[in-house]
């Protein structure tokens, strides 16, 4: 599983409406999430429009119309959202849930490969679809916090701002390491 541009462009967005959400911002207007985020305006509208129509989103038009949640961050998993937007999560098509075909193995019940693929496939549904967007947009304000970097549409936050961003390098952010993903956050030194 290799999540797309697409796929990374939408959870960054829902986590920004989530944060919004937690803050009591309300709408988000599409122009002002593009720049924040700095992604491509009319990629972005796309996006936006699948997730309002699987009913993740809602809107409102107009002037002063924009994106919410159109429910709570706590009812929307990681996984159900990846789906949405890049499909099955399995690495090859015999060992899908949601989009199982069949493949040229003659023998799929004992097939070694299916079988290792399957573990694969259970092990990255397990991870996504055990968290939330609430629980990322927890890890987010929290790091945020802890970093005291400004929180998006929170008062000490200056108006049209654009987030610092960190210079690329090709390696984990200084003080950070391989370990300090989500489960690093919540569960401290767990390895899976």
């Amino acid at each position: 599983m290799k999540l797309s541009k697409k796929g990374e462009y939408a959870l960054r967005s829902l986590i920004i409406l989530g944060i919004a959400g937690e803050l009591e911002r309300g709408l988000v207007q599409v122009s002002e999430l593009a720049r924040d985020e700095q992604l491509p305006v009319k990629f972005l509208e796309q996006i936006l429009h699948t997730l309002k129509e699987a009913g993740v989103l809602s809107s409102v038009r107009g002037k002063f119309g924009g994106y919410r949640l159109a429910r709570p961050a706590s009812k929307i998993t990681i996984g159900e959202i990846v789906r949405l937007v890049d499909g099955p999560l399995a690495p090859i098509r015999c060992v899908s849930q949601t989009a199982y075909e069949s493949c040229s193995c003659p023998d799929e019940d004992h097939c070694g490969l299916r079988m290792l693929m399957l573990d694969v496939r259970n092990a990255i549904a397990g991870i996504l679809d055990r968290y939330t967007l609430a629980d990322v947009v927890e890890i987010t304000l929290r790091r945020r916090r802890s970093d005291r970097l400004p929180i998006p549409f929170s008062p000490e936050a200056r108006i049209g701002a654009t987030p610092r961003r960190a210079r690329r390098t090709g390696r984990a952010p200084q003080g950070a390491s391989e370990s300090d993903g989500l489960l690093h956050h919540l569960l401290g030194d767990f390895t899976i």
